[in-house]
């Protein structure tokens, strides 16, 4: 029993000690907020005294009025400091802005006068597309209707749609002209590489390497060396003043003789598609044999002086079915296709 009221007188003292604390801590809190009233509803009084006879001004203040003005003031001029210092962040961008403006507008000024010159451009491909097409017998205007056949639309004046450049349109409807001029420009290849087939199948190139020679004597009629009286020359003579000089087939074809012959010594045959035949004649050797199939260009014998001849040269002759006909016109066939397309 002697214990229980022990700790009964414990317990009862901690509860007063602890009350007391709180009651000490509480009266500190509030001394505290009495001592801080007090300060700040302390009243100043500031006098202002003029240097004459007039009336004395006293102005009362306290130090929370004192506090709150401060506050105010500072707040003021840290409004200012970040004002301007966003004042003058916003003049450098500014400025970078409009540095970038200028070089913008002087590429957009570039890029006019880069598309006027594509225009010019242009208009001459056209020209020389127009021309192409109908040299070939091809109708550009048929094949492609909504270009019309011409540039004539890209100078016309046109609204654009609301916030393109002007250039901007040109350049898609530019885009458009050209993607409509592939298919002629397919069928101009188309052309061309049927012509370039064909060429290689008919008598159309020099029969000697790299262009060598000259002709001395033409088709037709002429005076024979031999004798001295006019006769009918069946081919040309092409002479490169010496002997050995490589001898090229004129077109694709199929070697049909090689032979002597006392006045054409010794000689080729090709026969070739559509009906033609060429001859090479006086050759010092072959480098081919009968039977043999042989491309426009390659080689096939060397000029020589054998059979009936004046001196090293190359008897060439062609042949349409049973008719001579002049090699020369043949010849004149790639160079005067030239000139048509330019």
């Amino acid at each position: 029993m002697a214990s229980v009221h022990e700790y009964k007188r414990l317990e009862n003292s901690l509860v007063q000690k602890v009350k007391n604390a709180a009651i000490a801590v509480v009266r500190g809190i509030g001394g505290a907020f009495r001592a801080v009233g007090a300060f700040l509803t302390r009243r100043y009084t500031v006098v202002f005294v003029p240097h004459s006879e007039k009336r004395v001004y006293n102005l009362h203040i306290t130090v929370l009025s004192m506090c709150c003005f401060l506050l105010v003031v500072a707040g003021i001029l840290g409004a200012f400091v970040w004002y301007g210092a966003s004042y003058n962040s916003t003049q450098l961008d500014l400025v970078s802005k409009d540095s970038r403006l200028k070089n913008a507008q002087g590429n957009l000024d570039q890029l006019r006068d880069e598309t006027a010159g594509l225009f010019r451009e242009a208009r001459g491909f056209e020209n020389a597309l127009s021309g192409a097409l109908s040299t070939l017998g091809a109708d550009f205007s048929k094949k492609n209707p909504t270009a019309s056949g011409d540039l004539s639309s890209f100078f016309d004046i046109r609204e654009t749609p609301e916030g393109v450049l002007q250039e901007v349109d040109d350049v898609r409807r530019l885009s458009s002209y050209l993607a409509s001029a592939v298919e002629p420009i397919r069928e101009i290849a188309a052309i061309l590489d049927s012509q370039s087939a064909l060429l290689t199948e008919i008598p159309s190139i020099w029969p000697v390497r790299g262009g060598l020679g000259h002709i001395s004597m033409f088709f037709g009629q002429n005076i024979n060396p031999f004798s001295g009286q006019y006769y009918i020359h069946k081919g040309i003579d092409i002479s490169t003043y010496r002997a050995g000089d490589p001898i090229v087939a004129t077109a694709d074809g199929q070697i049909v003789t090689i032979d002597y012959a006392d006045d054409f010594g010794n000689y080729v045959i090709i026969r070739h598609k559509h009906g033609y035949y060429t001859r090479y004649a006086h050759m010092l050797s072959f480098r081919v044999r009968v039977g043999q199939r042989v491309q426009q260009g390659e080689t096939i014998g060397y000029i020589g002086n054998t059979g009936l001849s004046t001196g090293p040269h190359l008897h060439y002759e062609v042949h349409i079915g049973s008719d001579v006909v002049d090699p020369y016109k043949y010849i004149n066939i790639r160079s005067s296709i030239a000139r048509q397309g330019r």
